[in-house]
This record gives structure tokens, C-alpha cells and sequence, in this order.
């Protein structure tokens, strides 16, 4: 027998069948919460927990890391990490040696074919990089270019990439006099220098990196219009 106080309860809440569905909802609801917070099962279903669809978003690098610690992985997993680790100084030394026979070109008048020659091999050297080093970005972040620690290096590289291609197209069709074709390679040069430094200091914050975690640094990698190891090693 209800007593009178139960009753001026009911009709205060609606109904006795709405409160009831409220104690079950809550009830459910404090139960999926428990279940939620201990199951272990990956398919929560399966434990009886509600089914999440959201996707987890990656997890970010810490603050001042160039990778997380699956890119890193990546990366040491990577033959393309070694393969960048050789083009980058035999780059360097093309440019090295093309740069001084541009030079004594230009002051002494001697040497075009020999100049022209160089500069021929550091662009087919930068192609090889830009494509082996857009391959080992994607394996490493997931995209072909403008990956986002090597961003505006590869803005840089994208410039220099251009300005090579350029003296090309000036060669083959004859755009220009040799005198001003050379200029243009030397502009390519220019923005070489800068894209270099920019990974040399991509490869300090690395070893940085790497010697803040008691790890010491055992690959290297290549910046695309740069010629020095970089900061994809850590």
C-alpha cells in the first residue's frame, strides 16, 4: 500500500513508468561509464561498451621534437634515410667543384663546357634527391612534400628546384645569352646555400633532441635543394 507522501511524489514526477525509465537511464548510463573506464578489450563492443567511432588524431611531437616517437621509428626503418645520407654530400662536393668553374668562367671567359657540364650534374643530383627525398617523406610523415617539420625547407627546395630547371630550359632552347644562363644557375646556387643551411640547423635541433634523450644520432638525412646531412636525423 502506497503511503500518501509516495504518492504526492508521483505526481510531482509525472508518473511512476517515468520514473522508473529516469532510475534506467541512469542507472545505464553510470554503468557504461564504469565499463568504459576499465575494459580493455580494443573492440569495445565486444566488452560490452559503448562503440567509439571517433578516430584518435595522431599524436603531436613534444614541444621543440622534430618527430614523435612512431616517425622516428620510420625513419630509422627507412633505406631511403641512407639514401639521402649519401646523395647529400656528393651534392655538396658537385656544387663545390661547379661553383669554382662557374666562377673562372665568368672572370676569364674559359671553361664554358666544363661549367656547363657541372651545373648539368648538380641538377640531375638535386632531381635524385628531390625524388628519393619525397618518397622518404612520405614513408616517415605520411606525404610527398611540406611535411610539417620540414615545411619551409621544402618551400626553399621547391625555389631552387625551379631556378635549376630553369637554366635547363635556357640551355636546351637557347634562352639567353651563356653569360646570363650562367647567372641564373648562380641564383640557383644562391638559394642552395640558403635551403643548406636551413637543414644544418634542422640537424642540430636533432642532435639536440636525440642527446636530450640519451640517444646518440646514427642517420642522416638530406635536404632536397640542400647538400649537407639534416635535421630528418635524430
Amino acid at each position: 500500500m502506497q503511503t500518501e507522501p509516495f504518492r504526492d511524489f508521483q505526481r510531482r514526477s509525472g508518473s511512476s513508468a517515468a520514473f522508473g525509465f529516469d532510475v534506467r537511464r541512469l542507472i545505464t548510463q553510470w554503468a557504461d561509464d564504469l565499463i568504459d573506464s576499465v575494459a580493455a578489450c580494443p573492440w569495445q563492443g565486444h566488452a560490452g561498451a559503448r562503440l567509439i567511432t571517433q578516430r584518435q588524431a595522431p599524436r603531436a611531437p613534444a614541444q621543440g621534437e622534430l618527430y614523435t616517437p612512431e616517425e622516428r621509428a620510420r625513419r630509422d626503418a627507412s633505406v631511403w634515410t641512407t639514401v639521402q645520407a649519401i646523395l647529400a654530400p656528393l651534392q655538396f662536393v658537385v656544387f663545390g667543384v661547379s661553383l669554382l668553374l662557374v666562377m673562372r668562367y665568368l672572370a676569364t671567359g674559359a671553361g664554358y663546357e666544363i661549367a656547363t657540364a657541372s651545373i648539368v650534374a648538380k641538377t640531375a643530383i638535386l632531381y635524385a634527391i628531390m625524388i628519393t627525398g619525397a618518397i622518404w617523406e612520405k614513408e616517415v610523415f605520411g606525404q610527398y612534400l611540406f611535411a610539417r617539420p620540414f615545411f619551409w625547407e621544402d618551400v626553399v627546395s621547391m625555389l631552387v628546384m625551379a631556378l635549376q630547371t630553369l637554366y635547363l630550359l635556357a640551355l636546351v632552347y637557347g634562352w639567353w645569352s651563356p653569360v646570363e644562363q650562367i647567372w641564373i644557375a648562380i641564383a640557383a646556387y644562391g638559394a642552395y646555400v640558403i635551403n643548406a643551411g636551413q637543414f644544418v640547423w634542422k640537424l642540430r635541433q636533432a642532435r639536440l633532441e636525440a642527446r636530450s634523450r640519451g640517444v646518440r644520432s646514427q642517420s642522416y638525412a638530406v635536404p632536397r635543394g640542400g647538400g649537407a646531412p639534416h635535421g630528418r636525423a635524430a
